[in-house]
């Protein structure tokens, strides 16, 4: 959530960059500092109310020991008036706070001034490209064909057990899912990340903390007796480890990963684009998060960015990296990269990875803030990664590593898997 202070400060600048989400925001925030200028007003008047009480008190208590108890008793029924007009200023004041943080919920997160303007996908920009296209061979098979040949998903069993969206992996399939989260894992670590196992469930708090909540609550799967909802990503629950949290600024930066699978309502489409492991209810992702000082973040955004890249470079699939537009960009995110990997049996690209700066977006929401050297409370910056979504990455192994023997398991792989084709 953007802070009241920033929108103040800034207004024309706000208003501009939100326009670039395709949001004409004028009147939203002229609100928005109407609303804080009310809630201002009424704070004044009621803390110089407060002030007149106490010290009305102590006027009391001094009268009470001089013996004149009949200018004591006058002064208490003005404190008992005073008493009755701090708790109606009080209530009113509450009820405007309340009104200002429903309209700043509704307001998304100020793009970056490098984020192009654009309506959807069409008009990301892309900023890099890398890997070779493999040529197939004659009869090369898109990966659902893969999977069914060689028996290593099944999406008719999913849609048995659960429904659609919810595939089964099997023997060999299961196993390269498990080798690509143990290297994504390991990758990680390596890079200074520390590993968390997380929880699958998360309360109402932890999705308005991060931003899930409330713009994305039809996209998620809600266990309404107990108000818990399935996690969308490992960026909930990881980066709500830090909610109400007073950090050293010597504690930062701080860099967590975890595997989680991932649970997505998406309302269903269909067609090729959607087809077996292109769009999934439940999927096993690993994610990166960082909590950053704010003059350091996108240093830290770029050094995510090359994480990823040095994946993708040893799983040797081809991919180019597009910087979203602000019509494409989440509610959340202040900057966003997101890398798509070539699947040649599709001859199209597929998203495997978005990597986000929050900037103070979502730590304002979560409290999390660090003490600088100054000993002041500031907000910390907030970042997080896929390192990486499995479902589209195994599908471009999938598919660009068939041969007419059977498919190849990229080398930096098979250790983890322990065989080098599958066939």
């Amino acid at each position: 959530m953007l802070q009241v202070a920033f929108i103040r400060e800034n207004k024309e600048l706000v208003i501009e960059r939100l326009a670039k989400r395709n949001i004409e925001a004028s009147q939203l925030i002229n609100d928005v500092i109407n609303f804080d200028e009310d809630r201002r007003r009424l704070q004044t008047e009621l803390d110089n109310t407060l002030a007149e009480s106490n010290t009305l008190s102590k006027e009391i208590g001094n009268l009470y020991k001089s013996g004149n108890v009949e200018k004591a008793n006058q002064l208490k029924e003005k404190t008992s008036q005073l008493k009755e007009t701090s708790k109606d200023l009080s209530e009113t004041l509450n009820t405007k706070a309340e009104a200002l943080n429903e309209l700043l919920y509704k307001i998304p997160n100020v793009p970056h001034d490098s984020v192009p303007r654009g309506n959807s996908e069409l008009d990301n920009e892309e900023v890099f490209k890398a890997g070779d296209i493999p040529k197939l061979h004659l009869g090369a098979l898109p990966h659902w064909e893969l999977a069914k040949k060689y028996d290593i998903i099944d999406f008719e069993l999913g849609n048995k057990i659960t429904g659609a969206g919810f595939p089964v992996y099997k023997g060999k399939g299961a196993k390269l899912q498990r080798a690509l989260i143990a290297y994504f894992l390991d990758k990680n670590t390596a890079a200074g990340y520390t590993e968390y196992q997380l929880p699958l469930l998360v309360n109402e708090a932890s999705g308005f903390g991060t931003g899930q909540l409330p713009d994305k609550e039809g996209q998620m799967y809600h266990v309404t007796e107990d108000n818990l909802y399935l996690i969308p990503t490992a960026e909930v629950p990881g980066t709500n480890i830090f909610r109400d949290v007073v950090l050293n600024e010597s504690d930062l930066p701080i860099g967590i990963t975890g595997y989680t699978p991932c649970f997505r309502r998406e309302a269903g489409s269909y067609g090729a684009h959607v087809r077996g492991l292109n769009r999934l209810h439940q999927f096993d992702k690993v994610e990166i998060i960082r909590v950053e000082h704010p003059s350091k973040s996108y240093d830290a955004l770029d050094g995510m960015v090359n994480h990823v890249k040095d994946i993708l470079k040893e799983l040797k699939l081809p991919y180019r990296i597009l910087r979203l537009c602000g019509g494409d960009t989440s509610f959340a995110s202040a900057l966003t990269y997101d890398f798509e990997v070539f699947s040649t049996a599709q001859d199209r690209w597929l998203e495997i990875s978005s990597v986000s700066n929050f900037e103070t977006f979502q730590a304002n929401r979560l409290k999390l803030r660090y003490k600088n050297s100054e000993g002041k409370n500031e907000l910390a910056h907030t970042l997080n990664g896929s390192a990486l979504a499995l479902p589209r990455v195994l599908a471009g192994i999938l598919e660009n590593y068939q041969t007419e023997d059977g498919i190849l398991v990229p080398e930096v792989l098979q250790s983890y898997t322990g065989f080098e084709i599958i066939n």
